[in-house]
């Protein structure tokens, strides 16, 4: 590629010339754009600048009214605080808003704490009051029981001579008691003679009364056959009239002299008299009327003599009733004030009565199961003797004299006596192997139990040890030799095996199943 330099230097000047003319235009139009654009933009900052102050000043002017108001509201508000108006000077509404409520916020949490001091302290100075109160109560217990123990030294004193009193009281208490117990009986005793006595004169009375009503009903009985009598002879009357008119006829004829009015109204008296007392007689015959008017007077004169006995006995009974209902009274009412006292300390002692009755049933349960643990002792007591009955007696032992199997000392004595015998058994089984006897009696209560399940068929046979010399050995040493087991033991033997076994598994296998 060519050098520029040789191209420039290769072309003419003249054409340098001309494009430095063209550069040259091209530059001043340049320059011509350029300030006439700046002072276009000058021109239009200039405006601006202008809008802009005039919108500050507006803005400005604004500012100032709205703080001038919220000056006025800061001043109207805080007129009587020139303090905190005068910090506030030249802030906003918004401002003083914060700064106001940064203020109120300090002043509530100093009132917060301040309220925290105020609660603390009272509390201490309710804990305060309540050591104070309980000093206070403290105080005046500790007085009070000095002056209570100062008043008890000085009854102390007292209390032999109280007691003393009291027991004085009660003695007459008990006295007046007794007097009144013997007052209410005599008065009892007086009582039921007072109603036998008015029982009697009733007996008496309803008797004399079923007397006269026996001899009332003879008397009815006999009028009413007076009156069938009666009907009887007026039968017989009407019968023989017409012949009684006819001598009435006759009559009238002699008696003429009367008038016939007066003879007719004495006829008529004559006639209802005789009907009233042959209704109250039951009798027609004149002589028996006036025999029967006769005994009714005496009759009259003896129910008299009754009535006037009774009457007698029945005032006397009354006065009775009288002076015994005053002396009831008189008891009554003098009586009551003497029982009151006798009535308190009946009550006391019934209350004694009823603790002793308590502690009485207190000691008798006691008792009882005391007698209960007796007798279980004595049941066991004998027990132990039974099975021990079979060892003997002990040499050093003595036997006390016979005793009845119901007393203490039989007991005691069967207890000396089993103890003896146990004395002597851990004497004797001092140098014995407890563990392999009992281990040998566990194998023979073992094969009991086996031969107790076999059936009866399974016969045990039993067999020599040695068939060879079976004929050969002697009767001492076929007793001298060990017993061998049977088959019917080795069937027993491995039976109990089997069913232990069979027992051991069964639990395995219910727990496989579940």
């Amino acid at each position: 590629m060519p050098d520029l330099r040789e191209i420039s230097v290769d072309r003419p000047v003249s054409e340098k010339i001309e494009e430095m003319k063209a550069k040259k235009c091209l530059l001043d139009g340049d320059r011509k754009a350029y300030n006439e654009i700046s002072q276009f933009t000058i021109k239009r900052n200039k405006e601006k600048i202008k809008t802009l102050r005039k919108e500050n000043k507006e803005l400005r002017q604004k500012l100032h009214d709205l703080h001038m108001k919220d000056e006025a509201v800061i001043n109207k508000a805080l007129k009587d605080k020139p303090t905190e108006r005068a910090s506030l000077k030249n802030k906003t509404g918004q401002e003083a808003i914060t700064i106001l409520d940064h203020k109120v916020s300090d002043g509530m949490r100093l009132l917060n704490a301040l309220k925290h001091q105020v609660a603390v302290k009272e509390k201490q100075l309710r804990n305060m009051q309540i050591t104070y109160n309980e000093q206070q109560q403290a105080s005046f217990l500790a007085i009070t029981t000095d002056k209570k123990e100062s008043t008890e030294a000085q009854d102390s004193l007292k209390w032999p001579l109280v007691l003393e009193n009291l027991e004085k009281e009660i003695k007459q208490s008990l006295n007046e008691q007794e007097e009144l117990q013997s007052m209410y009986r005599d008065a009892q005793l007086s009582k039921e003679n007072a109603l036998k006595v008015l029982k009697k004169h009733e007996d008496m009375i309803s008797h004399e009364r079923k007397k006269r009503e026996i001899q009332l009903q003879e008397l009815k009985k006999e009028a009413e056959e007076k009156r069938m009598l009666h009907d009887r002879i007026e039968r017989r009357f009407n019968a023989q009239r017409p012949s009684f008119q006819q001598q009435d006829e006759t009559a009238s004829g002699e008696k003429q002299v009367l008038s016939g009015e007066e003879q007719q109204q004495k006829i008529s008296t004559y006639e209802e008299a005789f009907r009233r007392i042959k209704e109250a007689t039951g009798v027609s015959d004149t002589m028996e009327v006036v025999s029967r008017f006769e005994n009714q007077g005496a009759t009259t004169a003896h129910l008299e003599e009754l009535k006037q006995e009774n009457e007698k006995q029945i005032s006397l009974l009354r006065e009775e009733k009288v002076k015994l209902q005053k002396t009831f009274e008189e008891m009554k009412y003098t009586g009551e004030t003497k029982l009151s006292r006798g009535q308190r300390m009946l009550e006391e002692f019934q209350e004694k009565l009823q603790e002793e009755e308590t502690s009485r049933a207190e000691i008798e349960n006691k008792l009882e199961k005391m007698s209960k643990i007796l007798l279980q002792v004595k049941s066991g007591i004998d027990h132990l003797a039974d099975r021990l009955s079979h060892l003997k007696t002990p040499k050093g032992y003595t036997a006390s004299t016979k005793l009845s199997p119901s007393s203490n000392e039989y007991v005691l004595d069967q207890l000396a006596l089993c103890e003896e015998k146990l004395l002597k058994l851990m004497d004797d089984f001092h140098d014995v192997d407890l563990e392999k006897v009992q281990k040998q009696m566990e194998d023979e209560e073992f094969h009991i139990n086996i031969e107790s399940r076999l059936p009866a068929y399974n016969t045990r046979v039993k067999l020599s040890t040695q068939l060879e010399n079976i004929y050969a050995e002697s009767e001492s040493s076929r007793e001298d030799e060990p017993e061998v087991l049977s088959r019917s033991a080795i069937k027993k033997i491995s039976q109990s095996i089997i069913d232990a076994k069979m027992k051991k598994d069964m639990p395995r296998r219910r727990k496989k199943t579940k």
